[in-house]
């Protein structure tokens, strides 16, 4: 008979670690009570996460499960093998886990006197079933102190160092190898393809006409970079809090941190950089700038936190998101906004922020009850759509105005152009709309513009009009 297989939780059987979810988990929900956490941690690390476990809910349904371990250990134990759960983190957890999975004969875990790590585990484990009585799958280098003792070890998503050290001490009998990273990962993690937001922060720039101004164009640039970098650092802490939605997402649930291909600590330590180098920048820009990237920044993690949360003040959010972008590049230059294009902003990107969330409602459209973190109901989608479509409607309507004010002599060479771009947009705000309706719009219009050559050719044609109309592509008399 062979001897007990025992099992790691956090890194091995699961790709994230249980005591970082909790403590992102318990931030989320009960704030005020992380304050208790130096506390718990003085009283030992096995009191911090009986603490935690006590005050923050699992559902262990949503965890990133390392598949191919699973499927292994499932044929061991159809093998008559006895399983092990063996983990740090709390017996609460522990047991949910395995009583999720179905697949483990025991737990052993820690139980809020002792942190079952390290030497500790290993010593319960060989006074359990004797020195070189058990095999033991681990991930990382404080499991070599159990390795020491284990007949065989399984080594799970280590690295190649990690499994030359395992070897050395006992056989290594099976190697799960790690999910590269790599560069990829990390652009998604700092979501680069999200900076094409701010290039909203040119369009004061160009609705001024003053091109040649390469002054202008230098801040504007360092101005871009600096809310990059924010918005990023923002991305980061709204990933972390919204693991388990992100979890229960078709496509978010395979971000970075929800799939657990880069451990939460890791975005913890990166979201505050990030940020210090936003705000540096920013300075150097100059104080009206910074001012109003404080702004975004405040009102993006209050988004995160309580806003996204919240029926229809979601999408409100969203569109004053997107317009702050085009106020804070009129404070980098100096130059002042009129009442069209912040009018014209302001109902363009509503209708935008509704497109975002009737995609995510249609992904739930054959289910019931409310959209997971979200404060919208499954057959919300309709109301939702019409609200949106009027908003964009209403932003084309804002155009055609601006076209036939007053405004409009005096900035354009040949303002009768100018009505072309009416249609154009006209076009777009029902041709987004049309692709959403049939399911197909990425639940990030941003993404979908980038990505739609319709959405590209459309642009190109806008901007065409608009040269056109300020006589930059010649004197074309009408």
């Amino acid at each position: 008979m062979q001897p007990a297989l025992v099992v790691d939780l956090d890194g091995t059987l699961i790709h994230t670690d249980m005591l970082h979810e909790s403590a992102l988990q318990l931030l989320r929900e009960h704030p005020l009570q992380t304050l208790q956490i130096p506390g718990w941690l003085r009283r030992g690390k096995a009191t911090l996460k009986e603490r935690l476990a006590e005050r923050t809910r699992l559902d262990p349904r949503t965890l990133p499960y390392n598949q191919p371990l699973i499927e292994w250990l499932k044929t061991q134990r159809a093998e008559g093998r006895t399983l092990v759960l063996c983990t740090a983190s709390d017996q609460r957890i522990a047991r949910q886990v395995a009583d999720h999975l179905g697949i483990f004969d025991d737990v052993i875990a820690s139980d809020g006197h002792d942190n079952l790590a390290g030497t500790r585990k290993a010593a319960a484990l060989v006074e359990r079933y004797g020195d070189r009585g058990f095999d033991y799958a681990g991930n990382s280098s404080t499991d070599l102190y159990v390795w020491r003792h284990a007949r065989q070890a399984i080594v799970v998503d280590g690295s190649p160092k990690l499994a030359d050290q395992a070897a050395a001490v006992t056989e290594v009998a099976r190697v799960f190898p790690a999910r590269p990273q790599g560069f990829n990962a990390w652009r998604r993690v700092l979501r680069m393809h999200q900076w094409m937001k701010n290039i909203l922060l040119f369009v004061p720039l160009l609705a001024a006409h003053d091109l040649t101004n390469l002054h202008a164009w230098g801040l504007l640039a360092v101005a871009f970079a600096s809310f990059s970098l924010c918005a990023s650092s923002v991305y980061i802490a709204n990933d972390l809090l919204d693991l388990e939605s992100d979890r229960l997402h078709p496509r978010k649930r395979k971000r970075p941190f929800a799939s657990g291909l880069v451990p939460a600590w890791k975005g913890v330590l990166l979201a505050p950089v990030l940020l210090g180098v936003s705000l540096t920048l920013a300075w150097q820009v100059g104080t009206p700038f910074l001012s109003w990237l404080l702004l975004y920044f405040s009102l993006t993690c209050v988004y995160s936190w309580r806003l996204k949360r919240l029926l229809l003040i979601d999408c409100l959010t969203l569109a004053m998101l997107y317009t702050l972008r085009i106020v804070a590049g009129a404070a980098a230059i100096g130059q002042s906004l009129s009442f069209w294009l912040l009018a014209f902003s302001i109902f363009l990107f509503l209708s935008l922020a509704f497109v975002k969330r009737y995609a995510e409602l249609r992904l739930h459209r054959k289910g019931t009850g409310s959209l997971h973190g979200r404060g919208y109901h499954s057959d919300d989608a309709p109301i939702i759509q019409m609200m949106g479509i009027v908003a964009g409607y209403a932003a084309v309507l804002v155009l055609a105005l601006y076209v036939n004010s007053d405004a409009i002599m005096a900035m354009y060479e040949h303002p009768k152009l100018v009505w072309g771009a009416v249609p154009v947009v006209l076009f777009w705000v029902s041709w987004v709309w049309m692709r959403a309706h049939r399911g197909e719009m990425h639940d990030d219009p941003v993404v979908f513009a980038i990505k739609d050559r319709t959405s590209l050719a459309t642009g190109a044609i806008f901007a065409l009009v608009l040269a056109m109309g300020t006589g930059v592509l010649g004197h074309m008399p009408w």
